[in-house]
């Protein structure tokens, strides 16, 4: 997704035909309407879904999409489109969790080897790259397969394996920025320690953490939805998209929206993030063209 709307060959013939889209139409708009809206759906899914996503109608199962059933129903009878709708809930938690625990870890490792180096930065570093040298989906299944299947274990599972590329950003930009002039100032006026890394390293180092959680939070929901996928997310019968595309996949040959509608559902929900995450960069890059 890297420049996505700058990079397009379509909209290089059109600059080169003098047509140019509104200012309003970029990557950053396009993402965060796309994020706002599947959190609008997910927080007020019981006045958009018109049944209870768990609620099983064995006559009504596997109808395809109608005037009543929008996407249709699954091979228990449960509305798919209510379903969806609820599923945004335990995905979106999921991948706030995954991002609480990930960015204050990966940053605290990342400043502290920067900052200390020496046998600091060896140790830190060794082992963030043994962990980033992990496969994280099989680690992630490892790891829910000790501590059980559920909604914090599968949080955990994959903030364990997500953090290292934070702490790795973190390293370099606090290298960068150890010997400036600016932390010199702040020295010389008698900020050290604890107080320097927090109220003048973070906040230099905190910016670019953002923009790569934003960007980052397309591959947690597909691992997300990779552990439902195969039983090991969130259990039925709640409505996890994951889950939904596992069940869907046992009659995708001749009821294809079964499946096809929760993985859709993981389509929009990547490719928004992913969206909001270049068009993050894109503004608080100063590096980067305007």
């Amino acid at each position: 997704m890297m420049d996505f709307m700058n990079n397009l060959k379509s909209q290089l013939i059109l600059k080169k035909a003098g047509f140019r889209l509104p200012r309003w139409l970029n990557t950053f708009n396009i993402g965060l309407v796309m994020v706002v809206m599947l959190l609008i759906l997910a927080s007020l899914a019981p006045l958009f879904s018109p049944f209870d996503p768990n609620d099983q109608n064995i006559q009504d199962r596997l109808l395809a999409p109608d005037l009543v059933h929008w996407f249709g129903t699954d091979r228990f009878g449960r509305d798919l489109f209510s379903r969806v709708l609820y599923g945004a809930r335990p995905t979106l938690i999921l991948v706030s969790l995954v991002v609480i625990l990930t960015v204050p870890i990966g940053l605290a490792v990342g400043i502290f080897a920067g900052y200390f180096g020496g046998w600091v930065e060896r140790i830190l570093m060794r082992i963030t790259d043994i962990v980033m040298s992990l496969p994280s989906l099989v680690i992630a299944l490892a790891l829910v397969s000790i501590l059980g299947p559920g909604l914090m274990n599968g949080a955990l599972a994959l903030a364990f394996t997500n953090w290292p590329s934070f702490a790795r950003q973190a390293r370099t930009e606090t290298l960068s920025i150890r010997r400036s002039d600016y932390l010199s100032a702040a020295r010389m006026q008698g900020v050290t320690g604890l107080r320097l890394i927090v109220g003048h390293i973070l906040p230099l180092v905190l910016p670019s953490a953002i923009v790569r959680a934003a960007l980052n939070l397309g591959g947690i929901i597909l691992a997300a939805a990779g552990l439902g996928f195969l039983g090991m997310g969130i259990q039925p019968p709640t409505a996890e998209w994951g889950s939904m595309v596992s069940s869907g996949s046992r009659v995708i040959f001749d009821q294809w929206w079964v499946a096809a509608v929760p993985g859709f559902a993981i389509l929009f929900a990547s490719l928004a993030f992913n969206l909001l995450g270049d068009g993050l960069r894109d503004k608080m890059d100063p590096r980067h063209d305007k």
